[in-house]
């Protein structure tokens, strides 16, 4: 087999990693912000209760021979289980694509460089669901994977990891300290100026952890600046189409900011911020001590 070939049958693991990780982001999304167990009890049908069979748990395919709807009560499933599965399985693809780019990188320090931006990028998708609807940001998805993040950072670092979002553990501990400061001091003057809360706390701790793994600059510094033009592109759509103002989640907006780095950051560097690329050299010869 070709060095092509293999690169593609593990591109294809990836894949299906991302829809079995779907399936049980499904299951995070709505145990948790009910404070329930995401192992027990099993999957059942949100309708009767029904225990789901094994066969009825095949990510988006169970869905389909279905026709979404319960083997034993024909309750309707909502279709946003299978997209929540193919959008981790795209995610887990695209990020293979970018950290293992060909097949002289089919290596450990690559591939535990896909698990842990992958593990990063399902973490935004649970933010992001719940979120949306239910306007909370939980701890679990947010100030506790800081460790994790920084962590991970680091066995990279032991590891020899050289490729795309490279960074030292120093950075993503000064990372997490500044993304969880600086959205600190941002919610203190908008309560101050406005006397009302603005900014959630849970966007501090959503902002810490993005640093932990991204780093302060340019990677948190980048995915705070396209997450705000999100956000502030989503908020002008809604007030047109809605002809009012509301306050709008800013956890999507940041989840997507981190989730475009990850992905697209060196080209958007290059093309639309060059300068700021450069920090992060000067960020890592004062952390080096020299």
């Amino acid at each position: 087999m070709s060095d092509l070939a293999v690169w593609w049958v593990f591109g294809a693991y990836a894949a299906l990693v991302g829809l079995v990780i779907g399936s049980f982001l499904n299951t995070v999304i709505h145990r948790l912000p009910e404070d329930r167990s995401v192992v027990r009890p099993r999957s059942h049908c949100p309708h009767c209760h029904a225990t789901i069979r094994p066969k009825d748990i095949i990510p988006i395919l169970s869905w389909l021979l279905l026709r979404g709807r319960c083997r034993a009560c024909q309750g309707r499933i909502s279709a946003h289980y299978p997209l929540i599965e193919l959008l981790t399985a795209l995610l887990a693809w695209l990020a293979y694509v970018r950290l293992v780019p060909d097949a002289h990188a089919l290596d450990l320090a690559h591939g535990a460089a896909w698990v842990v931006f992958f593990g990063f990028l399902a973490l935004l998708v649970v933010v992001t669901y719940v979120d949306v609807r239910h306007h909370i940001i939980l701890d679990q998805t947010s100030i506790y994977a800081v460790p994790f993040g920084i962590a991970g950072i680091g066995l990279l670092q032991a590891l020899g990891y050289e490729g795309w979002l490279a960074i030292s553990w120093k950075e993503a501990v000064l990372g997490a300290c500044a993304g969880g400061l600086l959205f600190a001091m941002l919610a203190v003057v908008v309560l101050y100026v406005y006397g009302r809360e603005g900014l959630g706390w849970g966007d501090v701790k959503l902002m810490a952890m993005i640093g932990a793994f991204l780093g302060p600059l340019p990677g948190a510094f980048t995915a705070l600046l396209l997450g705000s033009l999100a956000g502030a592109t989503f908020g002008v759509v809604y007030m047109i189409a809605r002809r009012r103002r509301a306050m709008l989640p800013m956890g999507p907006a940041l989840a997507l900011g981190a989730v475009v780095y990850v992905l697209y950051g060196d080209l958007i560097l290059d093309r639309l911020l060059p300068g700021v690329g450069q920090w992060r050299e000067v960020l890592s010869w004062v952390l080096s001590g020299r």
